[in-house]
C-alpha cells in the first residue's frame, strides 16, 4: 500500500503548479475558502471518483486537502488501497491560511460557513452543558454528557467523527450540492 507524502503549506505552495488538488470537505466548507485550483470531491463521494482520480494520478501528483488534515489522511488511505499515490497537506487549509497563503472563494453567492471542527466543538460543548444543566434536575441526564465525552474519545482514537458526519448533512453545510460530474470532467481534462 502506498503511504501518502505529507507536505507542509510552503512545500505544497511551491509544488502547486504540478499538482492536482482535491479538497474532500463538504461543499459548504469548500465554498468558504479553498486552495487555488482545488477540485471539490467530498469524502463521501471519493469512491465514485476513484477512476478519474487514478487517471489524474497517472498524469501527475495528487494533493488531498481538508480543513485540518484528518479527512485528507483518511482519503489518502482509501486512495492508497486502490493503488493511487497521493500527498496530503499537513494541517489542511487552516495551516495554508495560517502560512499567509490565499484561499480562493467563489465570486458570488458564497456564504461563510464555520469549519466542521468548529461546528463539532460548538455542538459537543452545547450538548455537554445541556446534559450537566439537566443533570441538576435529574441525574440521569448526566449520561448525555458522558455519551458525548465517550464519543469524543472514540473520535480521537479512531480518527473519525460521527458528529461531523451528522453535521455535514445539515442544510447549511450543503448550500449547493457538489457537482461531482462537472468536477470529474474537470479532473479528466487536466
Amino acid at each position: 500500500m502506498n503511504t501518502p507524502l505529507a507536505l507542509d503549506a510552503d512545500q505544497a505552495r511551491t509544488r502547486l503548479p504540478d499538482l492536482t488538488v482535491i479538497d474532500v470537505r463538504t461543499p459548504g466548507e469548500y465554498a468558504s475558502g479553498h486552495l487555488p485550483g482545488a477540485l471539490n470531491i467530498p469524502l463521501d463521494q471519493l469512491r465514485r471518483a476513484l477512476p478519474a482520480i487514478s487517471e489524474a494520478a497517472d498524469r501527475g501528483g495528487i494533493l488531498v486537502v481538508c480543513a485540518s488534515g484528518a479527512r485528507s489522511e483518511n482519503a489518502c488511505r482509501t486512495l492508497a488501497e486502490h493503488g493511487v499515490t497521493t500527498a496530503t497537506l499537513t494541517g489542511g487549509t487552516s495551516a495554508w491560511a495560517a502560512g499567509g497563503h490565499d484561499l480562493h472563494r467563489p465570486a458570488t453567492g458564497a456564504r461563510a460557513t464555520w469549519s466542521m471542527e468548529r461546528q463539532v466543538r460548538l455542538t459537543a460543548g452545547s450538548v455537554v452543558l445541556l446534559g450537566l444543566g439537566l443533570g441538576l434536575l435529574n441525574p440521569a441526564w448526566q449520561l448525555l454528557s458522558a455519551a458525548i465525552a465517550g464519543g469524543l474519545v472514540y473520535s480521537a482514537l479512531s480518527n473519525t467523527c460521527g458528529m461531523a458526519a451528522v453535521l455535514s448533512k445539515l442544510p447549511h453545510n450543503r448550500p449547493r450540492p457538489a457537482d461531482l460530474d462537472a468536477t470529474l470532467t474537470a479532473l479528466r481534462g487536466r
